[in-house]
């Protein structure tokens, strides 16, 4: 069993005796201590080492203790901050306070008062830790078939699934971008009587049309022109398990007659062949479309929509299933910390809020996405609301990019997207007194792309 990761305490004092005394205490009280001699080398390290708790001297040449303060607050939220001050005055502890401050130090040191205010501080840290442990082993226990859901919408999902797999033929996953219809597929398929089988998935929108025939039923040599040889085709690789047909709306109507046969039958045959072979194989096939209306449009057939909907298994979108956003950002964040090797990766409570208001259109996916490049562009092991903001403001510029113009964009509602991204965009150019070029470095955007934000949420001068 591995030793417990030690919180990490930042001691800043230009006084070199201080920094030992304070240095030897932290140390005994469990601590991983970074000793920094003044202001400055402080907010050096603190681009590049994540700190628990911060002991700041508030008087120092260059860069004094509570513009240490301010920096931690906007680049480290997380980290508890104790000023330290042989010249205590009033206005300077509310001044630290409403900066964040969780005590203010009197010089010389009661060593009884310091070591009880770093065991304090310690214990803290450690338990924020253990919750966060916590928050991922619940994650786990949660997950079923690399699903994880704790709210009511996916656990009655988990039942329908258990029910519906050992007597599979065929189904309909329906549901929104993202949400993860081929993991309910793959559940289908594991939890059913095929799972020892092969379980073949197909994307429909990624074959050319001219091939879906050849594709789905194979063809022998000679059919066409470069049919060199024999080829199985989906239904044959799939014979004794699954075969998965994802976006099914985009097959063409004259396919669509021929899977029905297929599904009715149980035979395929070849292009250009003269006779049918038998498969059996169960189908789910998946679309975010709504096939009835595909159906009155004459774009999907009618008996074919039947056929495949014997069971309808529908998969609920993000936005109804809130609750389980914290379980899956543990366990996605727990991933990214082992496969990026950076250990203790974790969001701040700020960052988490932001994550439980946010639209999520792109569903399960785009939350996967967002957290990965948050994760990618932490600078320390805290993921903050400054890292999660740039990486939904990429989320947002990729919806751009593949979304229809519209002329007139609709308002940022209290709790979307837009919203958060505004005031985050405003916090940062008051951070820097109005500086584009700062806030667009800030942000991680080009200056083209934040002067296109400012435009669009009315914050050009």
């Amino acid at each position: 069993m591995s030793a417990p990761i030690k919180p990490s305490l930042l001691v800043v004092d230009d006084d070199p005796q201080v920094l030992a005394l304070v240095s030897h205490f932290a140390s005994e009280a469990g601590f991983d201590v970074v000793p920094c001699s003044g202001g400055r080398e402080a907010l050096a390290r603190l681009r590049d080492h994540h700190a628990d708790v911060a002991m700041v001297d508030l008087r120092m040449p260059e860069v004094n203790g509570l513009e240490v303060l301010r920096e931690i607050r906007a680049t480290v939220p997380g980290c508890e901050v104790i000023l330290m001050t042989g010249y205590a005055d009033v206005h300077s502890a509310v001044e630290a306070i409403k900066l964040g401050a969780r005590d203010y130090l009197a010089k010389p040191f009661e060593p009884a008062r310091l070591r009880e205010l770093l065991l304090s501080v310690q214990h803290e840290a450690q338990q924020r830790r253990k919750v966060i442990a916590i928050e991922q082993t619940v994650a786990r226990e949660v997950e079923f078939c690399s699903m994880i859901g704790r709210s009511a919408a996916m656990h009655e999902l988990f039942s329908l699934i258990r029910r519906l797999a050992p007597h599979l033929r065929t189904a309909l996953v329906t549901g929104d971008t993202g949400v993860g219809k081929e993991l309910v597929a793959r559940a289908l398929h594991d939890c059913g009587t095929r799972r020892a089988r092969r379980f073949v998935a197909v994307n429909c929108s990624a074959v050319v049309e001219t091939l879906f025939e050849s594709e789905l039923f194979g063809h022998v040599r000679g059919a066409f022109t470069g049919a060199v040889d024999n080829k199985p085709g989906f239904f044959e690789a799939a014979d004794g398990g699954t075969l998965f047909l994802d976006e099914i709306g985009e097959l063409p109507l004259a396919v669509q007659a021929k899977l029905l046969r297929v599904l009715e039958t149980g035979e395929v045959q070849r292009v250009g062949a003269h006779d049918a072979r038998r498969v059996d194989a169960s189908v789910i096939a998946a679309t975010n479309r709504d096939l009835r209306a595909e159906v009155a449009a004459n774009r999907f057939r009618s008996d074919l929509f039947y056929r495949l909907n014997v069971v309808e298994v529908k998969v609920p979108p993000l936005r109804e299933r809130r609750e389980d956003i914290p379980y899956l950002t543990a366990a996605m964040v727990s991933e990214f910390s082992a496969r990026l090797k950076r250990p203790g990766l974790v969001l701040t409570p700020g960052a988490e809020r932001m994550l439980m208001t946010a639209p999520w259109e792109g569903n399960v996916r785009e939350l996967r996405n967002v957290i990965e490049r948050a994760s990618i562009l932490a600078e320390t092991s805290l993921i903050t609301e400054r890292e999660l903001a740039r990486s939904l403001a990429a989320a947002m510029d990729t919806a751009e990019a593949t979304a229809p113009v519209t002329p007139t964009p609709e308002p940022a509602s209290a709790g979307s997207l837009s919203s958060l991204e505004r005031d985050h965009i405003q916090r940062v150019l008051e951070q820097v007194n109005g500086n584009k070029q700062a806030a667009a470095a800030i942000l991680g955007l080009s200056r083209r792309a934040l002067y296109r934000r400012l435009h669009r949420y009315g914050l050009m001068d």
